[in-house]
């Protein structure tokens, strides 16, 4: 897209190596790049330049957030995450958050993964034998989810493990149904956020498509929120550096509420949700309900670019 110089500004790619794979490239063509939903820290820590601007959340506030729900100092964590930028930066970013409880082993299997046994049993082994309240927290993107099998293998009935977890699209939380009382921290869910943007988007998904939108769609109804909030700033004006200007400090409405561009790094500030899993029958997945807001003032994101 960016060899077209018609192309002023694209929105994308929604995985961690494609987004830093484009990094450069928006570099090289001087075009700003709005990343949604990548999150791998890089992407706005040391692999980033000034055309870079994220609505996505990034592995930090994954981290912050989640803290919120597994941060105390009688419990032990084992994570288990994939092999990849996603999630080596998503255990980085926990392990700098994580201050009162102890993180006693780090599993990773590659996205793709279908007999998540070997690396489940390394976790327990590491983990059973623990004083305190004992947790494995999964940090997984893709399918297949290892849910399924931890809820096979009963490892809090056998060894007092319980599971934790961030949220995830609606189809991957449908395993989350078998683990009532989970907690864990999340992006985005269509039933939290009470805003007039939140209800306006999900009554029109519902109009349109019959189901609820998921946080992709939440995702890219920010990024365009952002560039139609910059655009009416500029009076249309596309000029990279002009964009670059005018979005740096920018506040928009989104339907998490309002985001703010941070102008050190360019990553969008933005609340969170402490929530914790209840089996509903009237759903597929495992509903989310809120605990708490983790307003974005509340999390210490450090600035990670050598700007």
């Amino acid at each position: 897209a960016y060899a077209d110089d018609k192309v002023d500004l694209a929105i994308g790619p929604t995985a961690s190596p494609v987004a830093l794979a484009m990094l450069p490239v928006a570099e090289e063509y001087r075009k700003i790049l709005l990343v949604e939903p990548a999150v791998a820290d890089s992407i706005t820590g040391d692999k980033w330049n000034k055309y870079i601007f994220r609505t996505g959340r990034n592995s930090s506030q994954d981290a912050a957030a989640n803290a919120v729900a597994l941060d105390a100092p009688n419990n032990v964590i084992g994570v288990l995450a994939n092999d990849n930028a996603f999630g080596r930066d998503a255990v980085k970013a926990s392990k700098d958050f994580t201050k009162k409880a102890k993180i006693v082993h780090e599993e990773y299997l590659p996205v793709g993964t279908t007999d998540f046994t070997a690396g489940l049993l390394r976790l327990v082994d590491k983990l059973k034998d623990q004083p305190g309240n004992k947790y494995i927290s999964v940090v997984w993107s893709g399918a297949p989810t290892p849910f399924p099998k931890i809820a096979e293998m009963e490892l809090d009935k056998r060894y007092g493990i319980k599971l934790a977890t961030g949220g995830n699209i609606l189809p991957a939380m449908v395993a989350y149904k078998q683990f009532p009382g989970m907690e864990g921290a999340l992006y985005y869910y269509f039933g939290i956020p009470k805003n007039p943007v939140n209800d306006a988007m999900v009554a029109e998904h519902y109009r349109q498509f019959k189901q609820p939108p998921d946080f992709f769609t939440a995702g890219g109804f920010s990024a365009a929120m952002a560039v139609v909030t910059a655009l009416k700033k500029t009076n249309g004006d596309t000029n990279s550096e002009k964009l670059i200007q005018t979005m740096e400090g920018m506040s928009f409405e989104t339907p998490k509420g309002t985001m703010t561009f941070r102008k050190e790094d360019h990553q969008a500030m933005q609340s969170m949700y402490h929530f914790k899993i209840k089996a509903d029958p009237a759903f597929a997945w495992g509903v989310p309900e809120l605990v708490r807001e983790i307003k974005p003032e509340q999390m210490a994101i450090p600035i990670r670019n050598r700007r």
